[in-house]
Order: C-alpha cells, then structure tokens, then sequence
C-alpha cells in the first residue's frame, strides 16, 4: 500500500491529522473499495503509533468508508449508491434552497471569492489535479451557503458526503463531463450576480442531478468499485 501524504496542518492533532490522510486516499481512490487496510502499515508509513490509527478507522467506519470482517481484517468500502443517492438528493434540497436566499441577497465580497474560486478551478483542471479541484469545487458551494448564514446547513452536508465525494472523484477519473463542472459554475455565480432566479435553480438543478445519470455509466466501467445490488 503506498499513502498519498499531505502535510500536516499547523495545529492539527496527530489523531486528526492520520484520519485526514487516510480519508483523502479513500476519496481519491489511491485506498480503492475492497482492499485490505492494516493498522500497522498504516503507523508505519506515517511514522505514528498505532492509536491514532485505530481511532481514525474506527470513525472511519461509522462514516461507511471503512468495515471490519471479524478475524480477517479491515477493508475499504465499496461504494454504496443507495447512500450516494440520500446525499445527492439532500443536497439537491439544501443548495437549491440556499441558492434561493443567495439569488435575492448575497455579499459583494463573496462574489470575489467564487470568482477567485473559479479560476482556481480552471487551472487545478488543467494540471489534471482532481482531488485538489474536488476540494475548491465543495469550497465554492460552501461559500454560498456561508454567504446565506447556512454554515451549519453545509456542515450536515459535510457529514453525509463521503460516498458523494468518491463518485465525484471517479466521474473525473473517467473523463464523464467533469469540464461541464466549472461552466455550471460560472453560471450558478452569474445568477447570483444577475438575481436571476429561474436560471438558477435550472443549473443548480442540473448541477446535482448529473450524478443520476453518470453512476449507471461509472459502474459498468468501474463494477469492482461499487457494493453489489
């Protein structure tokens, strides 16, 4: 197993910063669904004893990205498209709502920030950087939120999102429309700029509900990935 490392934070704890590690490689699938995860090659490669990872998997595990088989070890969940669903329809709900707020008010120092977001976004494309472009796409829709007073409305959602994340990141792995993403994008930020209503609940819509049609396609490309019906 080989551990894509990221700096550690100043001020994160060495539990926190293990779980963040680990996490990250679920994601971005270098941690792929059905293999072997040990607690010891996991200290070993961060050079951290073996509590701090113990207490990540098991938060892991109540996160659904991690399960344990008794006497034989710990395991990377495959990915569960029931829960990819929960997430992507309460999502849908939440951001359309909140968009709503942000089309009729919105601060005029955020719409700096989603700009600045944007063209963030365009070059980590460009480098093919997925997970680092995965991260400023959730920043962006979290500025919204944040710009609404709904930070802990994208908090929920922050705790639902990990099978949501990983299909993400598969569908730009796969090369399914992910350069429609920063368009979209462009075109939420105009709405809010415009207050322009209609044309934003029709791409927020289309924003969130892409990922219905691009799961059929990601698990007859990718069914060892995914949790069998």
């Amino acid at each position: 197993m080989k551990l894509e490392i990221v700096k550690q934070k100043y001020g994160t704890s060495v539990g926190d910063y293990v779980y963040e590690v680990i996490k990250k490689n679920i994601i971005n699938l270098n941690m792929a669904p059905g293999n072997r995860v040990s607690e010891k090659e996991v200290s070993d490669l961060l050079n951290v004893s073996r509590t701090p990872v113990r207490e990540a998997f098991i938060k892991l595990a109540k996160e659904g990205l991690l399960y344990v088989l008794p006497q034989r070890g710990t395991y990377i969940s495959y990915i569960d498209l029931s829960l990819v669903e929960d997430a992507r329809f309460v999502r849908e709900s939440l951001e359309k709502s909140v968009l709503t707020i942000a089309i009729e008010k919105f601060p005029d120092e955020l719409i700096d920030v989603l700009e600045e977001n944007i063209e963030i976004q365009k070059k980590l494309i460009e480098r093919r950087l997925f997970f680092e472009f995965l991260e400023m796409d959730e920043e962006f829709h979290k500025t919204i939120f944040t710009g609404c007073n709904k930070e802990r409305t994208w908090s929920f959602i922050e705790q639902i999102n990990s099978e949501y994340k990983r299909v993400r990141m598969l569908t730009f792995i796969a090369d399914i429309n992910w350069k429609n993403v920063i368009e979209q994008h462009i075109q939420i930020l105009e709405s809010i700029r415009n207050h322009d209503h209609q044309k934003g609940q029709e791409v927020i819509s289309n924003h969130i509900k892409k990922l219905i049609f691009e799961q059929v396609e990601l698990k007859e490309k990718y069914p060892q990935y995914f949790k069998e019906d």
